[in-house]
């Protein structure tokens, strides 16, 4: 998920989807703060785990890949352009139930689209202008405000599917910032500190704010909430396509010749490989239980 958020047009939150975790993360994120006790230690432990790996996959992205990411960022795309793909059809048929005979809800795939190809196309006019430092000699009262709000926002979108978290820090023009941030703090630099506390408190904020409003769609609008993500995951197409104009050093959009289809093929096998793997571990927990 981590790796994934640190690519402009991709979402954490549609791998969580792809591999089945989703509405496991969503209600973790809730029962965090649950008065039921059980409850609170499964959303802990399941937690740990699942931030022990974004850590790692967040501070492996702003150390190493991130640079791999600017030089293959053609094959990356079409990596991820293989993953959503193929993930689609199975999340379909996972939902039949959900999505079978409530086709008036296409409606709310229309504006899952919508969002997602206008979030992106606004990426090209950040709100912040200019070199941002974000080292405590650079930090003042606004800026802090600024980070606490565009990080609110960013998780946010990191939590749904479709949206990319990173494509929302660049329309705030924080994206390259942060991770030179997190980059310098991870080589002892304390200097971003500060600003990495700010960032978080605003991502925790964002993520007990929208999370609310995750679950009770997925529990008493999940047929509409299924569509309505379906919709994202079709809209992050045009996101992942347009993802290589928003590094760095901006390229052109993904196009038939710049595609990769070996990494492509690679993203769906991928998919595939791992929707295998998900079935043998719930057959093995279904036996368990019998």
């Amino acid at each position: 998920m981590a790796l994934a958020d640190s690519v402009p047009g991709v979402s954490g939150g549609t791998i969580a989807f792809i591999l089945g975790l989703y509405d496991d993360f969503i209600n973790s994120l809730n029962n965090i703060i649950s008065k039921d006790k059980e409850k609170r230690k499964a959303a802990f432990l399941f937690l740990i785990k699942l931030g022990i790996g974004w850590v790692v996959g967040m501070a492996s992205a702003a150390i190493v890949i991130t640079s791999l990411f600017e030089t293959y960022i053609y094959q990356i795309s079409s990596l991820f352009i293989g993953f959503i793909l193929f993930a689609i059809p199975l999340i379909i048929m996972e939902e039949k139930e959900s999505l079978k005979g409530k086709y008036q809800n296409i409606i709310f795939s229309l504006l899952g689209i919508i969002l997602v190809v206008g979030i992106t196309y606004f990426s090209k006019h950040a709100f912040l202008k200019g070199t941002v430092d974000l080292s405590v000699s650079g930090l003042n009262a606004g800026l802090c405000i600024y980070l606490f709000f565009a990080a609110m926002c960013a998780i946010s979108a990191m939590v749904l599917p479709g949206i990319s978290g990173s494509t929302l820090m660049l329309v705030f023009g924080i994206y390259q910032p942060i991770m030179f941030a997190i980059k310098g703090f991870l080589t002892l630099d304390i200097s971003y500190l500060p600003a990495l506390i700010i960032f978080g408190l605003g991502v925790l904020t964002g993520i007990f704010t929208v999370v609310k409003g995750l679950r009770y769609g997925l529990e008493k609008h999940r047929s509409a909430m299924i569509y309505f993500i379906i919709g994202m995951m079709v809209g992050s197409f045009y996101a992942i396509i347009m993802g290589p104009t928003a590094i760095s050093h901006p390229v052109d959009p993904l196009t038939w010749q710049s595609f990769g289809f070996v990494f492509f093929v690679a993203g769906g096998i991928i998919i595939l490989g791992l929707q295998a793997l998900k079935n043998v571990f719930e057959k093995k927990e279904t036996s368990r239980e019998e």
